[in-house]
């Protein structure tokens, strides 16, 4: 073999083990590149089948929370009743109609009685929706986070529509409701002090001032008078407050 021809071996020969190391550098990528193939296919069968099954699971989570909701409703609606019941002394039951309205959902209140549907704004003089209004506050505190929202009510003239002699129901079922949940509940009314005397821990008046404007005294402390009330003997109007 001549000298040339012997280099020109050599050549080729690192060629081929070149070529040859490449080779396996290739198989090993390709070797990769199909289990990676293998678990992208595996996540696509996953997601499609994911597909095939998302609208049945949206249709039965939207039946639970249907449920759920009407569940809820259904509470609100029993609790509602009872109260209208024991302050009225009437058969009266507090209902609900569900509608959507621009994608929300929209609940509308109404009073069922003997005599038929009644508008909830105006049943009874105003009674009913003084009632469901205090009752649907009070329903609302009690789901919030006391860690984060105080347990604290402000009823501005809740009781304005109800007949005098109404009003100590209506605030026996405050007073109790709102110590049965924690929460404390500031009244403010134009009704006589008396109507409230056994159902308030403490009741304040606002009398009027030259100087300030505006007095706020304790008139009534857990069924006392007090040492400014016994003197006047007066009928104070002003705040009732329920603390808890």
């Amino acid at each position: 073999m001549t000298p040339d021809a012997g280099d020109a071996l050599t050549a080729l020969t690192r060629q081929v083990r070149e070529l040859g190391r490449r080779l396996d550098r290739l198989e090993a990528r390709a070797g990769q590149a199909h289990a990676q193939l293998a678990e992208q296919r595996q996540a696509l069968a996953e997601v499609e089948a994911f597909l095939e099954i998302a609208p049945r699971a949206q249709e039965l989570l939207d039946e639970l929370t249907r449920r759920l909701f009407d569940e809820m409703l259904g509470d609100v609606e029993s609790t509602l009743t009872q109260a209208i019941r024991e302050i009225l002394g009437q058969e009266r039951q507090a209902r609900t109609r569900r509608s959507v309205k621009d994608g929300r959902l929209a609940i509308e209140f109404y009073i069922e009685s003997p005599e038929g549907e009644e508008d909830i704004r105006r049943g009874q003089g105003g009674s009913v929706c003084n009632i469901v209004s205090a009752g649907l506050r009070l329903i609302a505190l009690s789901q919030l986070d006391q860690a984060r929202h105080r347990p604290f009510l402000v009823l501005d003239e809740g009781d304005c529509w109800l007949k005098p002699d109404l009003v100590p129901r209506f605030m026996d079922l405050v007073a109790r409701t709102a110590r049965a949940l924690g929460i404390q509940v500031l009244v403010i009314s134009h009704h006589p002090m008396d109507l409230f005397a056994l159902k308030a821990d403490r009741i304040f008046g606002l009398t009027p001032s030259r100087e300030r404007g505006v007095d706020l005294e304790c008139l009534l402390e857990h069924g006392r008078k007090t040492q400014r009330q016994q003197r006047e003997q007066g009928t104070a109007r002003g705040l009732q407050l329920v603390e808890h």
